[in-house]
């Protein structure tokens, strides 16, 4: 296999790992209110599929590090598949949850395999010093260009659909276990797993706690770790509070929960393709400023100051109102895509190939754990306040995790794991 065979399968599972949930993310809140839910129970179930996620982030990692990760993501897409078909026919708050348990495993089994695939397969192509930037970036931009692409057809979706044969807001997650099945079948046949051991199951069981234990000691142990975690728990914050509050506020100015659900899918197809141009642009970003530290600087400075300007907009209504949003979500999701890239370089450079996916997993529980966090307080504030609190101190968060990219430690090789050195200026984490 070459590195350009490499990037192009790494590419295509980014992109189809990431198009099921594009295709719910417009419409998800809003049927769960259409088939008789509270705000209150949204949120929870919200927060059972981050708890599940959480709770399963590093066992799920370990495992990938331990039985390979072509079989991780399989079961991936298993689950996903599964999830949202139950979530198009859910009727009552129970089958919600467990639909929101079963999105939480799969999205626990898909953090990290697919990246730790391609930056060993590129390691073991061109060597350790192969610049990861590029693939990455690639990688990042096509996730969001799936997340753009489905939003875009899940919001446009029940809008065309004859409501007589079905639940217009069903449709989407419908499709979206569809491409899951898809991904299934490229997983399988697309990314060939390097040859390893046979493994009994007593001795995956016996190998994963220890991979755990041993990604948990390195993410606390490292100083650029332990900022990339909090980095990861500010992002977490800021894109529950988004994600919570957005729909509903879309809707209204909509009239319908039909045509706010394609609001919403037009405003974050928006944010979606400005993550994408925010990926691709991370490295020169980088260059610009001096180093990868100081591109997060701006990035998540740039993404701070659009989420104020949205908080300062939320009591603006009808196309004004849509158009502030919108420019809102394009400066903030590029600002965060340009500050993600970056930190998932220093991430993958920090730590070894036997550590990487649990690694990796340690930074999307730190994610998941922003946004349980945000549920359950900024959601409260919300509903108290207004969404334009809750905005404006998820603003004041990501402002604040700037200052974790200050004067970044630098990791330096010892042995097969990875340790900081003789700090620098900056550095990118």
């Amino acid at each position: 296999m070459t590195a350009r065979s490499a990037l192009r399968r790494y590419m295509l599972v980014s992109f189809l790992t990431w198009l099921p949930l594009g295709l719910m993310v417009a419409c998800m809140v809003l049927l769960m209110t259409e088939r008789g839910l509270g705000l209150a129970q949204v949120g929870l179930s919200v927060t059972v599929f981050s708890v599940v996620t959480a709770s399963l982030e590093l066992p799920t990692g370990g495992l990938a590090d331990v039985v390979g990760r072509r079989a991780v993501l399989a079961c991936s897409a298993v689950f996903t598949a599964a999830a949202l078909a139950l979530m198009s026919v859910s009727t009552a708050f129970w089958m919600f949850l467990v639909s929101g348990v079963l999105k939480g495993v799969g999205r626990a089994l898909s953090s990290g395999p697919a990246t730790s695939w391609y930056v060993d397969t590129l390691h073991g192509i061109e060597g350790e010093g192969a610049d990861l930037k590029p693939g990455l970036a690639r990688g990042g931009a096509m996730e969001s260009v799936a997340l753009c692409v489905g939003v875009l057809l899940g919001g446009a979706v029940p809008m065309l659909v004859p409501p007589e044969l079905v639940t217009p807001l069903a449709v989407p997650p419908l499709l979206g276990a569809g491409a899951a099945v898809v991904l299934l079948v490229v997983v399988m046949f697309a990314l060939p797993e390097p040859a390893h051991a046979r493994r009994s199951l007593g001795g995956v069981l016996r190998e994963v706690p220890a991979t755990v234990v041993a990604g948990i000691r390195l993410a606390a142990g490292g100083a650029v770790l332990r900022r990339l975690m909090a980095a990861a728990a500010a992002s977490g914050v800021l894109l529950m509070t988004i994600e919570l509050l957005t729909p509903g506020r879309l809707a209204e100015l909509a009239g319908t929960a039909e045509r706010g659900s394609l609001f919403y899918a037009v405003v974050a197809a928006l944010g979606y393709a400005a993550s994408a141009t925010g990926s691709v642009l991370a490295p020169r970003v980088a260059r610009l400023a001096g180093s990868s530290a100081r591109g997060a600087v701006a990035g998540a400075v740039l993404c701070a100051l659009s989420v104020g300007s949205l908080a300062a907009t939320a009591g603006v209504d009808g196309v004004p109102g849509l158009v502030a949003a919108g420019l809102a979500y394009l400066v903030m999701f590029a600002g965060l895509s340009v500050t993600g890239l970056l930190c998932l370089e220093m991430q993958h450079n920090a730590v070894s190939a036997a550590e990487r996916t649990t690694v990796t997993s340690t930074s999307s529980l730190s994610l998941q754990a922003g946004g349980v966090l945000a549920n359950s307080t900024l959601g409260v504030l919300a509903a108290q306040a207004g969404a334009s609190a809750a905005w404006w101190v998820a603003s004041g968060v990501v402002l604040a995790s700037a200052l974790l990219f200050v004067a970044m430690p630098r990791p330096g090789v010892t042995g097969s794991s990875r340790v900081p050195v003789l700090p620098e200026r900056s550095c990118s984490g």
